[in-house]
């Protein structure tokens, strides 16, 4: 029997998941630089990376996980169906591979099962999943475990498979896994899978590409017909990394479509470039990259616990390096802190928010002292975010109003300070309410006609 025949026969057996509420399909922006939902609203894509989700997790702890994601805010959860460490020989917890004999055209359903029930779990919590159809090496080794698996014809059958079967599901596809495109072959592999997944879903779900560290998914598949979006991964190699440029240059692409940081660094992983291996990324790295990003331009931004997308529990060998199980880090700091990022962000008008470095007049700084600028294109609203608390002088005069009002506001606790009203000048000196180490601030300045609310509470859904 061919593949195409074995195929169909699943894809029969299977059916389509019944959603557990109506597709809310995303779009790109008219204007190429957000992700809306269906009415036209914005939505801002707070991902966590939990690639072993579907693989190393029963049912009773994947609903603590989401229940926990869900609460602090994030909107999208990432895993990955073929996962990197040893997801084609290893059960998921129950008792499932993926495929049979390794062929993408033949995928298990028992196994995919089990994602049904992550991604109907998910979307009853307000989730949508980001799937990953395959890690990267399974199409491009390089590193890693393998085995290359894939072809054009298999990617095609394999992603019209999971198309049909989540085409009514509140899915977001990542192809790439952690890979660069390096050649003729591994282009088309990818190309036949968005294919596939495109004609499968009905053209209903944004792809998107995941790239592997200190690169852009525009330096390989910009031009793609099947591309929706950008990611950048800033990665682990080091601390304050300007991942802020590469969304600059994800941004500068034409024809313009969104752009995001897809992986920076992870909250408690180790600084791989630090030869003393004593470093740690910890909360206030994992803030820094969330406003020097999104103020660069992104359409939000991907979180990531290094316990987590590992999903270690503690007992089986570490997928890396690890020092912390799972379930602890749910506790960990910066989780919290990325959703007040969110709720900033959604407090202000976000189709029309552009970022504009020319508002800062002096204090730019470098490296960790790094200050990035954002503005409605209107005008009606600024925010600035300074990573130490440190002096900075701003251009007020792009704003155009006769006042504004400004606040401060607490990247660690997500409570705003009324900073009162000012007159705007080309030369504005600013100093935050308190400096140091850790001690991050958002300048938020208002037009005081537009009633905004405060910083970080009600979202404008616009």
């Amino acid at each position: 029997m061919s593949p195409r025949i074995l195929l169909s026969s699943v894809i029969l057996l299977a059916g389509c998941l019944q959603a557990a509420e109506p597709l809310d399909r995303l779009h790109v922006s008219e204007n190429g630089r957000h992700l809306v939902h269906a009415d036209g609203k914005p939505f801002f894509y707070l991902g966590d990376t939990a690639w072993e989700l579907f693989h190393r997790v029963n049912r009773e702890d994947t609903l603590r996980y989401l229940d926990d994601r869900a609460s602090k805010g994030f909107t999208v959860i990432e895993a990955v169906a073929l996962a990197e460490f040893g997801g084609l020989v290893e059960p998921n917890t129950e008792g499932q591979l993926p495929l049979e004999n390794r062929d993408p055209a033949r995928p298990n359903d028992a196994y995919f099962q089990h994602v049904d029930f992550v991604v109907k779990a998910a979307a009853e919590r307000g989730l949508r999943v980001a799937m990953l159809p395959t890690w990267g090496d399974k199409v491009n080794k390089k590193w890693g475990q393998g085995p290359e698996i894939f072809t054009p014809e298999n990617a095609r059958l394999y992603g019209e498979w999971l198309g049909k079967r989540y085409r009514d599901q509140p899915i977001i596809w990542i192809l790439g896994g952690d890979r660069p495109v390096e050649d003729d072959r591994q282009r088309a592999i990818w190309r036949a899978l968005a294919v596939g997944l495109k004609a499968g879903g009905g053209g209903a779900h944004l792809i998107t590409y995941h790239p592997s560290g200190g690169r852009m998914s525009g330096d390989y598949v910009h031009n793609e017909d099947w591309l929706d979006f950008n990611q950048e991964q800033s990665g682990h190699a080091m601390k304050n990394k300007d991942g802020w440029r590469m969304i600059a240059t994800e941004y500068a692409r034409t024809p313009a479509k969104p752009c995001m940081d897809g992986e920076p660094c992870y909250e408690d992983h180790p600084v791989r470039g630090d030869k003393t291996k004593s470093e740690w990324f910890d909360e206030w790295d994992v803030r820094k990259l969330f406003y020097w990003d999104v103020f660069a331009g992104a359409c939000g931004h991907t979180y990531g616990a290094h316990p987590i997308w590992g999903m270690w529990d503690g007992r089986a060998k570490p997928t890396a390096d690890q020092r912390h199980t799972w379930k602890d880090a749910l506790n960990l700091l910066g989780s919290s802190e990325v959703g007040y990022g969110r709720r900033l962000i959604e407090s202000r008008p976000m189709l029309t928010r552009i970022p504009d470095q020319t508002l800062i007049a002096s204090g730019e700084g470098e490296g960790g002292d790094h200050v990035q600028a954002t503005r409605d294109s209107a005008g009606t609203f600024a925010m600035v975010y300074t990573p130490n608390g440190k002096p900075f002088a701003l251009d007020l005069t792009k704003l155009s109003v006769p006042k504004l009002h400004a606040w401060w506001w607490d990247p660690r606790t997500g409570i705003a300070k009324d900073a009162g009203e000012i007159a705007p000048a080309p030369h504005q000196d600013f100093t935050p309410p308190r400096a140091g180490v850790s001690i991050d601030w958002v300048l938020v300045l208002d037009d005081p006609a537009k009633n905004y609310p405060e910083p970080g509470t009600t979202s404008l859904g616009r």
